[in-house]
Order: structure tokens, then C-alpha cells, then sequence
């Protein structure tokens, strides 16, 4: 006889659950930083959003899943050369490149990995294009994947449809996220719902704290 499918908000299950933290970079959170957006300044909307609410809520998170047991996973934009002659196309097109050597593109400090915990480096929207990320949570042995970080629209909705058609119980904290607009974000969530759990940090802290409880 099958065995029934899961649903995607099942509960986690302890030794079987990753956070994985997208792009939390300064070069794209401190104003002024971002070389492709000189004309956003502290009070665009993206800078006031990750600011009043997205690094928040992933403090929160990160907070809840240390203490409890839950695999913590960055990934950040960064070629793996000073010149960047290992990127995509997309990102040499676009154009994309965070040198190796560039304080900026590391975490912000409050996001930043502690301990050992994982950092990929990757050169396209999708960690798992360009990291070896799948091959890492198998070995851990992570089932259910909780995506946060930025953009809504761009490296998480990729990371979410590419999780989930690897087989991962993708979730997605809506408030731990973010994009260059409202809209943009909104939209995102409606786009890609239907891969994963959309849920919020709150919901998900609670989780994360009940599989400490559990251990």
C-alpha cells in the first residue's frame, strides 16, 4: 500500500529542517551601496521594508532556529574570481559581480553566519544552479526547507520552484521577505504559492520552538 503524500505545512520534524537565508548582502541592504541602484536613497521603499521588517523577522528566525536545533544555511551573490570571469552570462549580461575580496558582500552583521553554519556563494538567481546546496541538505538529511531573504520576485521565487521540484517541503516566510516594491512582492507570493507553504514569522517561530520542545 502508498503512503499518503505530505502536506505542505506539515509540522517539521527535528534533524529534518533547514533555514536557508537568501542574499542578505550589504551591498544590496545598505543605502548607497548597491552600484545598480545609485538612485535609491535611505527612504526607498526596499531600504525602509528590509530595515522595519525583513532583517527583523530573519533576526527572529535565526534566533529560534539556533537554539532549536534547526540547520542554518546562507547563500550570497559572489563570483568565485576578483574579475568574475567564473559568472553566468545572466549576471555578465545583467550586469552582476560581487568580488571575493568585497566587504559589502557579506551578510549584514545581525544575519551574519555564526559558528559553522553553511555559506554558498552563488552566480545566478537560483542557489541550485550554481551551488552544490542539494547535495549539502541531502547529506544533512533536510527535508523541509524554510526560504527567506531577497528578492520576493527574483532569488527566492527561484529558490522556492527549484526546491520544491527537488522534493523539499518548501516553505516560504512572506514577512521575512522582500522585493524592490510592494506590488512586486505581492505578486511573487501569488506566483509561486503553489510551490510551497506561504506562511508567516511568527507561524514559523513557533514551529522551530516546538521542535525544541520535541527534542
Amino acid at each position: 500500500m502508498s503512503q499518503p503524500l505530505p502536506k505542505r505545512n506539515e509540522p517539521f520534524r527535528a534533524g529534518e529542517t533547514a533555514l536557508l537565508v537568501v542574499d542578505m548582502q550589504r551591498v544590496w541592504l545598505e543605502p548607497g551601496a548597491d552600484p545598480g541602484h545609485p538612485e535609491r536613497g535611505p527612504e526607498h521603499y526596499f531600504y525602509r521594508q528590509t530595515s522595519s521588517q525583513t532583517i527583523p523577522n530573519q533576526e527572529r528566525l535565526l534566533a529560534a532556529a539556533r537554539a532549536n536545533g534547526v540547520e542554518v544555511i546562507h547563500t550570497i551573490i559572489q563570483s568565485l574570481t576578483e574579475d568574475g570571469r567564473d559568472r553566468s552570462l545572466d549576471h555578465k549580461l545583467t550586469p552582476i559581480h560581487i568580488a571575493p575580496s568585497l566587504p559589502e558582500g557579506l551578510p549584514v552583521p545581525s544575519l551574519a553566519p555564526v559558528g559553522d553554519e553553511i555559506m554558498l556563494p552563488k552566480t545566478s538567481s537560483g542557489i541550485f544552479n550554481s551551488t552544490n546546496v542539494d547535495y549539502v541538505l541531502k547529506n544533512l538529511g533536510v527535508r523541509y526547507l524554510v526560504v527567506v531573504g531577497i528578492m520576493t520576485d527574483q532569488c527566492v521565487d527561484m529558490t522556492v520552484r527549484d526546491g520544491a521540484d527537488r522534493g523539499y517541503l518548501v516553505t516560504c516566510v512572506s514577512d521575512a521577505c522582500a522585493a524592490a516594491t510592494q506590488e512586486r512582492h505581492d505578486i511573487a507570493l501569488k506566483a509561486f504559492g503553489g510551490y510551497c507553504w506561504v506562511t508567516d514569522t511568527d507561524t514559523v517561530v513557533a514551529r522551530f520552538k516546538a521542535l525544541g520542545k520535541a527534542a
